[in-house]
Formats: C-alpha cells, sequence, structure tokens
C-alpha cells in the first residue's frame, strides 16, 4: 500500500510513518513525502498512490484543503481515500472537509489509538 504525506513538518511525517507502518498492513508499505501542497498535488497525479494523509495547515500558498479540493477535481481520484491531519478542528474545518470529499479527519496532537482506527476503518473499506 502507497500513503502520500502532505506534510511540513519532518518529526510529524515521521511519526506518521511510525504509526502506520505499526498496523500490520503486509510487508509492502511505501511513503511518498510532500512538504507542500504542489508537490503533493505533482506526485498524486504522477505516482500510484493508495491512500494520502494531508495537514491542513501546509506552509504555503496551497493549503491542505486547496489539495483535497483539487485532488477531487480529477474523476479518478474521486474515491482516493484522503484523511486530513491537523489542529483545525472547530466544527466549521471539519465540516468543510468533509464536506470537499475528505474521509475523516484526525486532530493534532495525534493519538495513535484514533489515528490507527480512522485509518483501518477506511482501509478496511476498500476491500
Amino acid at each position: 500500500m502507497t500513503f502520500l504525506l502532505a506534510e511540513d513538518s519532518r518529526p510529524a511525517r515521521n511519526l506518521i510513518k511510525n504509526y502506520l507502518g505499526e498496523l500490520n498492513l503486509g510487508h509492502y508499505l511505501h511513503f511518498f513525502e510532500a512538504e507542500s501542497a504542489e508537490i503533493a498535488y505533482d506526485m498524486v497525479k504522477k505516482h500510484h498512490v493508495d491512500f494520502v494523509l494531508v495537514d491542513w495547515n501546509l506552509a504555503t500558498s496551497m493549503t491542505g484543503l486547496d489539495l483535497l479540493k483539487e485532488i477531487r477535481k480529477i474523476e479518478k481520484f474521486k474515491e482516493l481515500p484522503i484523511v486530513m491531519v491537523t489542529s483545525e478542528t472547530d466544527k466549521i474545518s471539519v465540516i468543510d472537509a468533509l464536506k470537499y470529499g475528505a474521509n475523516d479527519f484526525i486532530a493534532k496532537p495525534i493519538i495513535q489509538k484514533q489515528f490507527k482506527e480512522k485509518i483501518l476503518r477506511i482501509i478496511v473499506g476498500l476491500k
């Protein structure tokens, strides 16, 4: 399974990779990492990606929500699992993320048990 991590913080990307590695998804786990939404958008178009995790507050002109919107505009990515991972936890932000096609929302700081449960629920739904 190939994950794209759109997160500008290396420690956060490493934490997410560690948590994903503990899910026992099989022998093959691959990660693409992007420090900006623009790079992530290029990667999702150029590479096979099974799952995208996006930070809302990327330190670029394009936000994580912008990235979500752009990915969802492309027909072949309508069903691609996308989870927002962010400190933006107010109701309006959560509603916006879900309205524009996020499969779920994980609040920072990331709670390992919650992270694993949400990711596994989406992956099981894919099968």
